[in-house]
């Protein structure tokens, strides 16, 4: 419920800026908007079935509303052919405040006016998170002074081993941890990373469709991370285990306490959280013996393992003031914000080229509502909040400026068409392309959803 929330928050803001921005630029040349809605008040693309709103009220010639088919939404501008379909008033002699009758240039920028919020907006929203938050990571100088890194899933299915120190990506030193699985580096062709292990240098090559598996939070989470001291953070009462019973953990039963540091594990020593994962994860045995340092104490404890498949606790997180933490003036953010705003179509682009010449899944690649609201997480966080919302409004801009017939980007081809050529194209012509654009929205809206239901199935 949170990840929807969230989403539908998000994208609500982003439709509405969107509308506005083809509302506002309609208005700045006298032409009438007849409708603006958040939603659509049919059953899209379907402009005559089931026809209401949740909410709607009329001021001047604009009704306003919010409709009950939660995707996307519209501006219904006098003199023009869009989602509605509706083409009855297309039929009398063009008026001065419609849209048709408007020179080239002034319908173009009208066309692009919702692409152009959505940038502005997008921008806006990073330059007020570099100024406000700066950047906060964890240096990758302390990861690799205290253990390198723990390799999971991911990272060992490319050859990272726990212990590797990542010293360069793509010959280039760094200095932020998290630098390594950004999609910049994921998306670049021939990325590699250069890993100090057991004092030799290795290159470990990044297959060029590795991003893919990187469709969430959580899969993200299983790539590497720093290798963590075994000190006790949190002891979890209860947890729903594989079975789908709910136990008291081993660290509960067993009264494990905040501060306890492990030191070994079945007689095993142990340095790292990732110690006691590996030995964990191999017991075959009905119990399980660990010991912990107390404070000056060395405490030995023992449980019955059988049926459980870890301790449950958290570990010590990092020290706040081991993370490296930049404030930026406002100043710095109005250079840097944009930067980072842009960036985002940099690796749109990227993630397209490679689709197209096969490098990517377009299966894969495709994430519908679903994969967008795990990417919220499911705690409300107001700083990744405004992170995704900026980032989805770039990629709102992107996506709408693809030359697809009923999209944007569909309308200025027409338009950049008519303005070079000095002919508009036929009316019936435009009409099709409409239909034709709107069946492949359709049908992309369906495999999207199906996607990503079959990716929630399958845990692929």
């Amino acid at each position: 419920m949170i990840m929807t929330a969230q989403l539908l928050l998000s994208l609500s803001i982003l439709i509405a800026v969107h509308e506005w921005g083809h509302f506002i630029t309609a208005r700045m040349f006298n032409i009438r908007v007849e409708k603006f809605y958040l939603f659509f008040d049919f059953l899209f693309p379907m402009a005559n079935v089931l026809n209401f709103s949740l909410v709607k009220f009329k001021k001047g010639d604009t009704e306003f509303g919010i409709g009950w088919f939660p995707l996307g939404g519209y501006v219904k501008i006098a003199g023009m052919v869009d989602e509605s379909m509706d083409k009855d008033q297309l039929k009398a002699e063009p008026q001065p405040w419609e849209f048709r009758s408007k020179p080239a240039w002034q319908r173009l920028i009208v066309m692009l006016g919702g692409i152009i919020v959505n940038v502005i907006v997008g921008v806006l929203i990073f330059i007020g998170i570099t100024y406000a938050l700066g950047d906060v990571y964890i240096p990758n100088k302390y990861v690799n002074e205290h253990g390198g890194i723990a390799a999971r899933e991911l990272g060992e299915q490319i050859g990272l081993k726990t212990g590797d120190q990542i010293i360069q990506i793509n010959g280039k030193e760094f200095d932020d941890f998290l630098d390594v699985s950004k999609p910049d580096v994921l998306l670049s062709d021939n990325s590699y990373l250069t890993v100090l292990r057991d004092g030799q240098q290795v290159n470990i090559a990044i297959p060029e469709d590795f991003i893919e598996k990187f469709d969430s939070k959580e899969a993200a989470a299983n790539f590497i991370a720093p290798r963590m001291e075994p000190v006790v953070e949190e002891v979890m009462e209860k947890y729903m285990y594989k079975d789908s019973v709910e136990k008291r953990t081993i660290a509960s039963t067993v009264g494990l306490q905040k501060g306890d540091r492990f030191i070994e594990v079945n007689g095993q020593p142990v340095n790292y959280q990732d110690d006691i994962n590996r030995l964990v994860k191999g017991i075959t045995a009905d119990s399980i013996s660990f010991k912990v340092k107390r404070g000056a104490e060395v405490v030995s404890l023992s449980a019955l393992f059988k049926g459980h498949d870890w301790i449950g606790f958290a570990v010590k997180p990092i020290d706040k003031s081991e993370l490296a933490v930049i404030n930026y003036s406002f100043g710095e953010s109005l250079v840097l914000g944009p930067q980072r705003a842009f960036g985002v179509i940099v690796i749109q682009l990227k993630a397209f080229k490679k689709i197209f010449t096969g490098q990517l899944s377009f299966q894969k690649s495709l994430s519908g509502p679903i994969g967008m609201a795990k990417a919220y997480g499911g705690t409300w966080d107001w700083e990744r909040f405004w992170r995704m919302t900026g980032l989805l409004s770039m990629v709102l801009a992107f996506m709408n400026l693809l030359p697809i017939p009923a999209l944007d980007g569909g309308y200025v081809v027409f338009l950049l068409y008519e303005m070079i050529s000095g002919r508009e194209p036929s009316e019936k012509f435009f009409e099709n392309s409409i239909k034709v654009g709107m069946a492949i929205l359709l049908v992309l809206m369906v495999f999207v959803f199906y996607n990503d239901i079959a990716k929630l199935i399958t845990g692929n």
